[in-house]
């Protein structure tokens, strides 16, 4: 039996995205997304309890995210965990686990003048049948993913040797 790695997020940007250039040339951008948890404790009373989430985006998908996004901002993430590990100045092990995405849509509305609620990617990546929106996100209909160009879908190869093909994956 095989396994998955995939992950699903829909939150909010903690901060505007980051975007470097790797030492190969490549664009990477780094954000986090804030997600919520709302309950009622045993009292009565509402908690809440929010997680951050490190994700890491390659690519042309990273100039698109940087350009688009902005502190704030509902997203849709969908991509797969990695962890990695490294001794800090003090010879400290640290880890660190991110969400290496595959896929952005942008849920809330736009920076001057773009379309809302597209899918932050590359042409052709095989968006969603339907609107192009993720399921039950409150996508407003019609505001899909820009029509592709026949190329072949980016299957999340990613410099660091850990991508794999997403698109065989039955879900």
């Amino acid at each position: 039996m095989s396994c998955v790695n995939k992950v699903i997020l829909v939150g909010n940007l903690g901060a505007d995205p980051a975007l470097r250039v790797t030492s190969a040339g490549r664009n990477l951008a780094t954000f986090s997304v804030a997600t919520s948890r709302n309950w009622q404790d045993d009292k009565g009373e509402w908690q809440q309890q929010t997680n951050w989430h490190r994700v890491v985006v390659w690519g042309e998908r990273a100039q698109t995210v940087s350009d688009r996004m902005a502190k704030g901002h509902r997203v849709y993430v969908e991509g797969r965990l990695q962890s990695r590990s490294w001794e800090d100045e003090r010879g400290q092990r640290r880890y660190l686990t991110e969400v290496h995405a595959r896929r952005v849509f942008q849920l809330s509305p736009p920076l001057s003048g773009d379309p809302g609620g597209d899918e932050v990617a590359a042409p052709g990546n095989g968006a969603p049948p339907g609107n192009g929106a993720p399921p039950d996100n409150g996508a407003p209909p019609g505001n899909g993913a820009p029509p592709g160009n026949g190329a072949p879908p980016d299957n999340g190869n990613q410099p660091d040797g850990g991508g794999e093909a997403m698109n065989d994956i039955p879900f």
